[in-house]
């Protein structure tokens, strides 16, 4: 089929790439370049750089308004395809392909509508994550799903890398949805279950409460790495929390810290967490221990 695509993120990617394999691309919808690093250099977006390499057209745009609108609809594209593009599809362009639009949503929906399903999955400790492939509809993700699969993903995995796992398996995923379309034995279903919403992750979200138990502690830290990151404070300092895992040890009081040779033991309301690597605010990233051993330690608390 001749499709349009949209998307920005690298989690879009390997759909992008496994759809130009067996379809026609018309053109590649993406944001527009951004400033990354400490320099703020303009930089394409992932998806922007794989169109490219690819040979795509590329239409760059912060959001689907009218010109965008009317470059997209001219292109006559059967099918649009969206993950993660970071913008909504509104009419007259949600009806412009004679099929509308898909979405890859990183969720077993109705769980997660929203711009973080992943990282409020991890949150929130559910035993499962999946993809789910559905018709994009006004609503906010609440269309009939064509398809849905649960992913294994470690259980230690963080954001980043249960996202990583989820674009590969959901690519497959929407490949197989596409090909139903063109041939005529796609079925959509309605969305069944318990609605949840997973809004936007905010600097705050990371904040880890010391005073919770080890497991709700372990579960934040997973859902918001690397962004927008984990963190807590040590005498007012914001101090990121890189690389972390749950332990076994004797509890410690929330918020103590006890460094051993290789790790710093953060107590919770149950067993500590193991911190090995750490970002104090301005500076780079440390070994945990080494920065502990820098501090003025006795006496201090994470929280306070």
């Amino acid at each position: 089929m001749r499709l349009v695509f949209a998307g920005t993120p690298s989690a879009a990617v390997p759909t992008l790439r496994r759809l130009a394999a067996d379809h026609d691309i018309a053109a590649v919808v993406t944001r527009p370049d951004a400033p990354l690093g400490r320099k703020r250099v303009l930089t394409p977006s992932p998806v922007a750089q794989a169109a490219d390499e690819l040979d795509l057209p590329i239409i760059k745009t912060a959001r689907l308004d009218d010109d965008a609108t009317t470059a997209i609809t001219a292109l006559g594209a059967e099918l649009g395809v969206i993950v993660a593009y970071g913008g909504l599809v509104r009419e007259p362009l949600l009806s412009a392909p004679v099929h509308g639009w898909i979405n890859l949503h990183f969720s077993l929906l109705p769980a997660w509508r929203g711009a973080a399903p992943v990282q409020r999955a991890l949150i929130a400790g559910d035993a499962e994550l999946g993809a789910s492939v559905f018709q994009l509809v006004p609503a906010l993700d609440a269309g009939d799903v064509f398809a849905m699969r649960t992913v294994d993903v470690p259980a230690d995995a963080t954001a980043d890398a249960a996202l990583d796992a989820l674009a590969i398996d959901g690519a497959a995923l929407t490949a197989d949805v596409v090909a139903g379309i063109a041939d005529g034995t796609a079925r959509a279903v309605p969305q069944t279950g318990q609605e949840s919403l997973a809004p936007k992750l905010s600097l705050e979200d990371g904040l880890l409460d010391w005073t919770q138990p080890l497991e709700k502690v372990f579960s934040r830290f997973r859902g918001v790495t690397p962004e927008p990151g984990a963190h807590t404070t040590v005498e007012g300092v914001r101090v990121k929390i890189l690389d972390a895992a749950p332990t076994a040890e004797n509890p410690l009081e929330p918020g103590e810290i006890v460094s051993t040779k290789s790790t710093l033991l953060i107590g919770t309301g149950s067993a500590p967490l193991a911190v090995t690597r750490v970002q104090p605010a301005g500076k780079g990233a440390m070994n945990a221990v080494d920065w502990w051993r820098g501090q003025r330690s006795e006496g201090l608390r994470a929280g306070l």
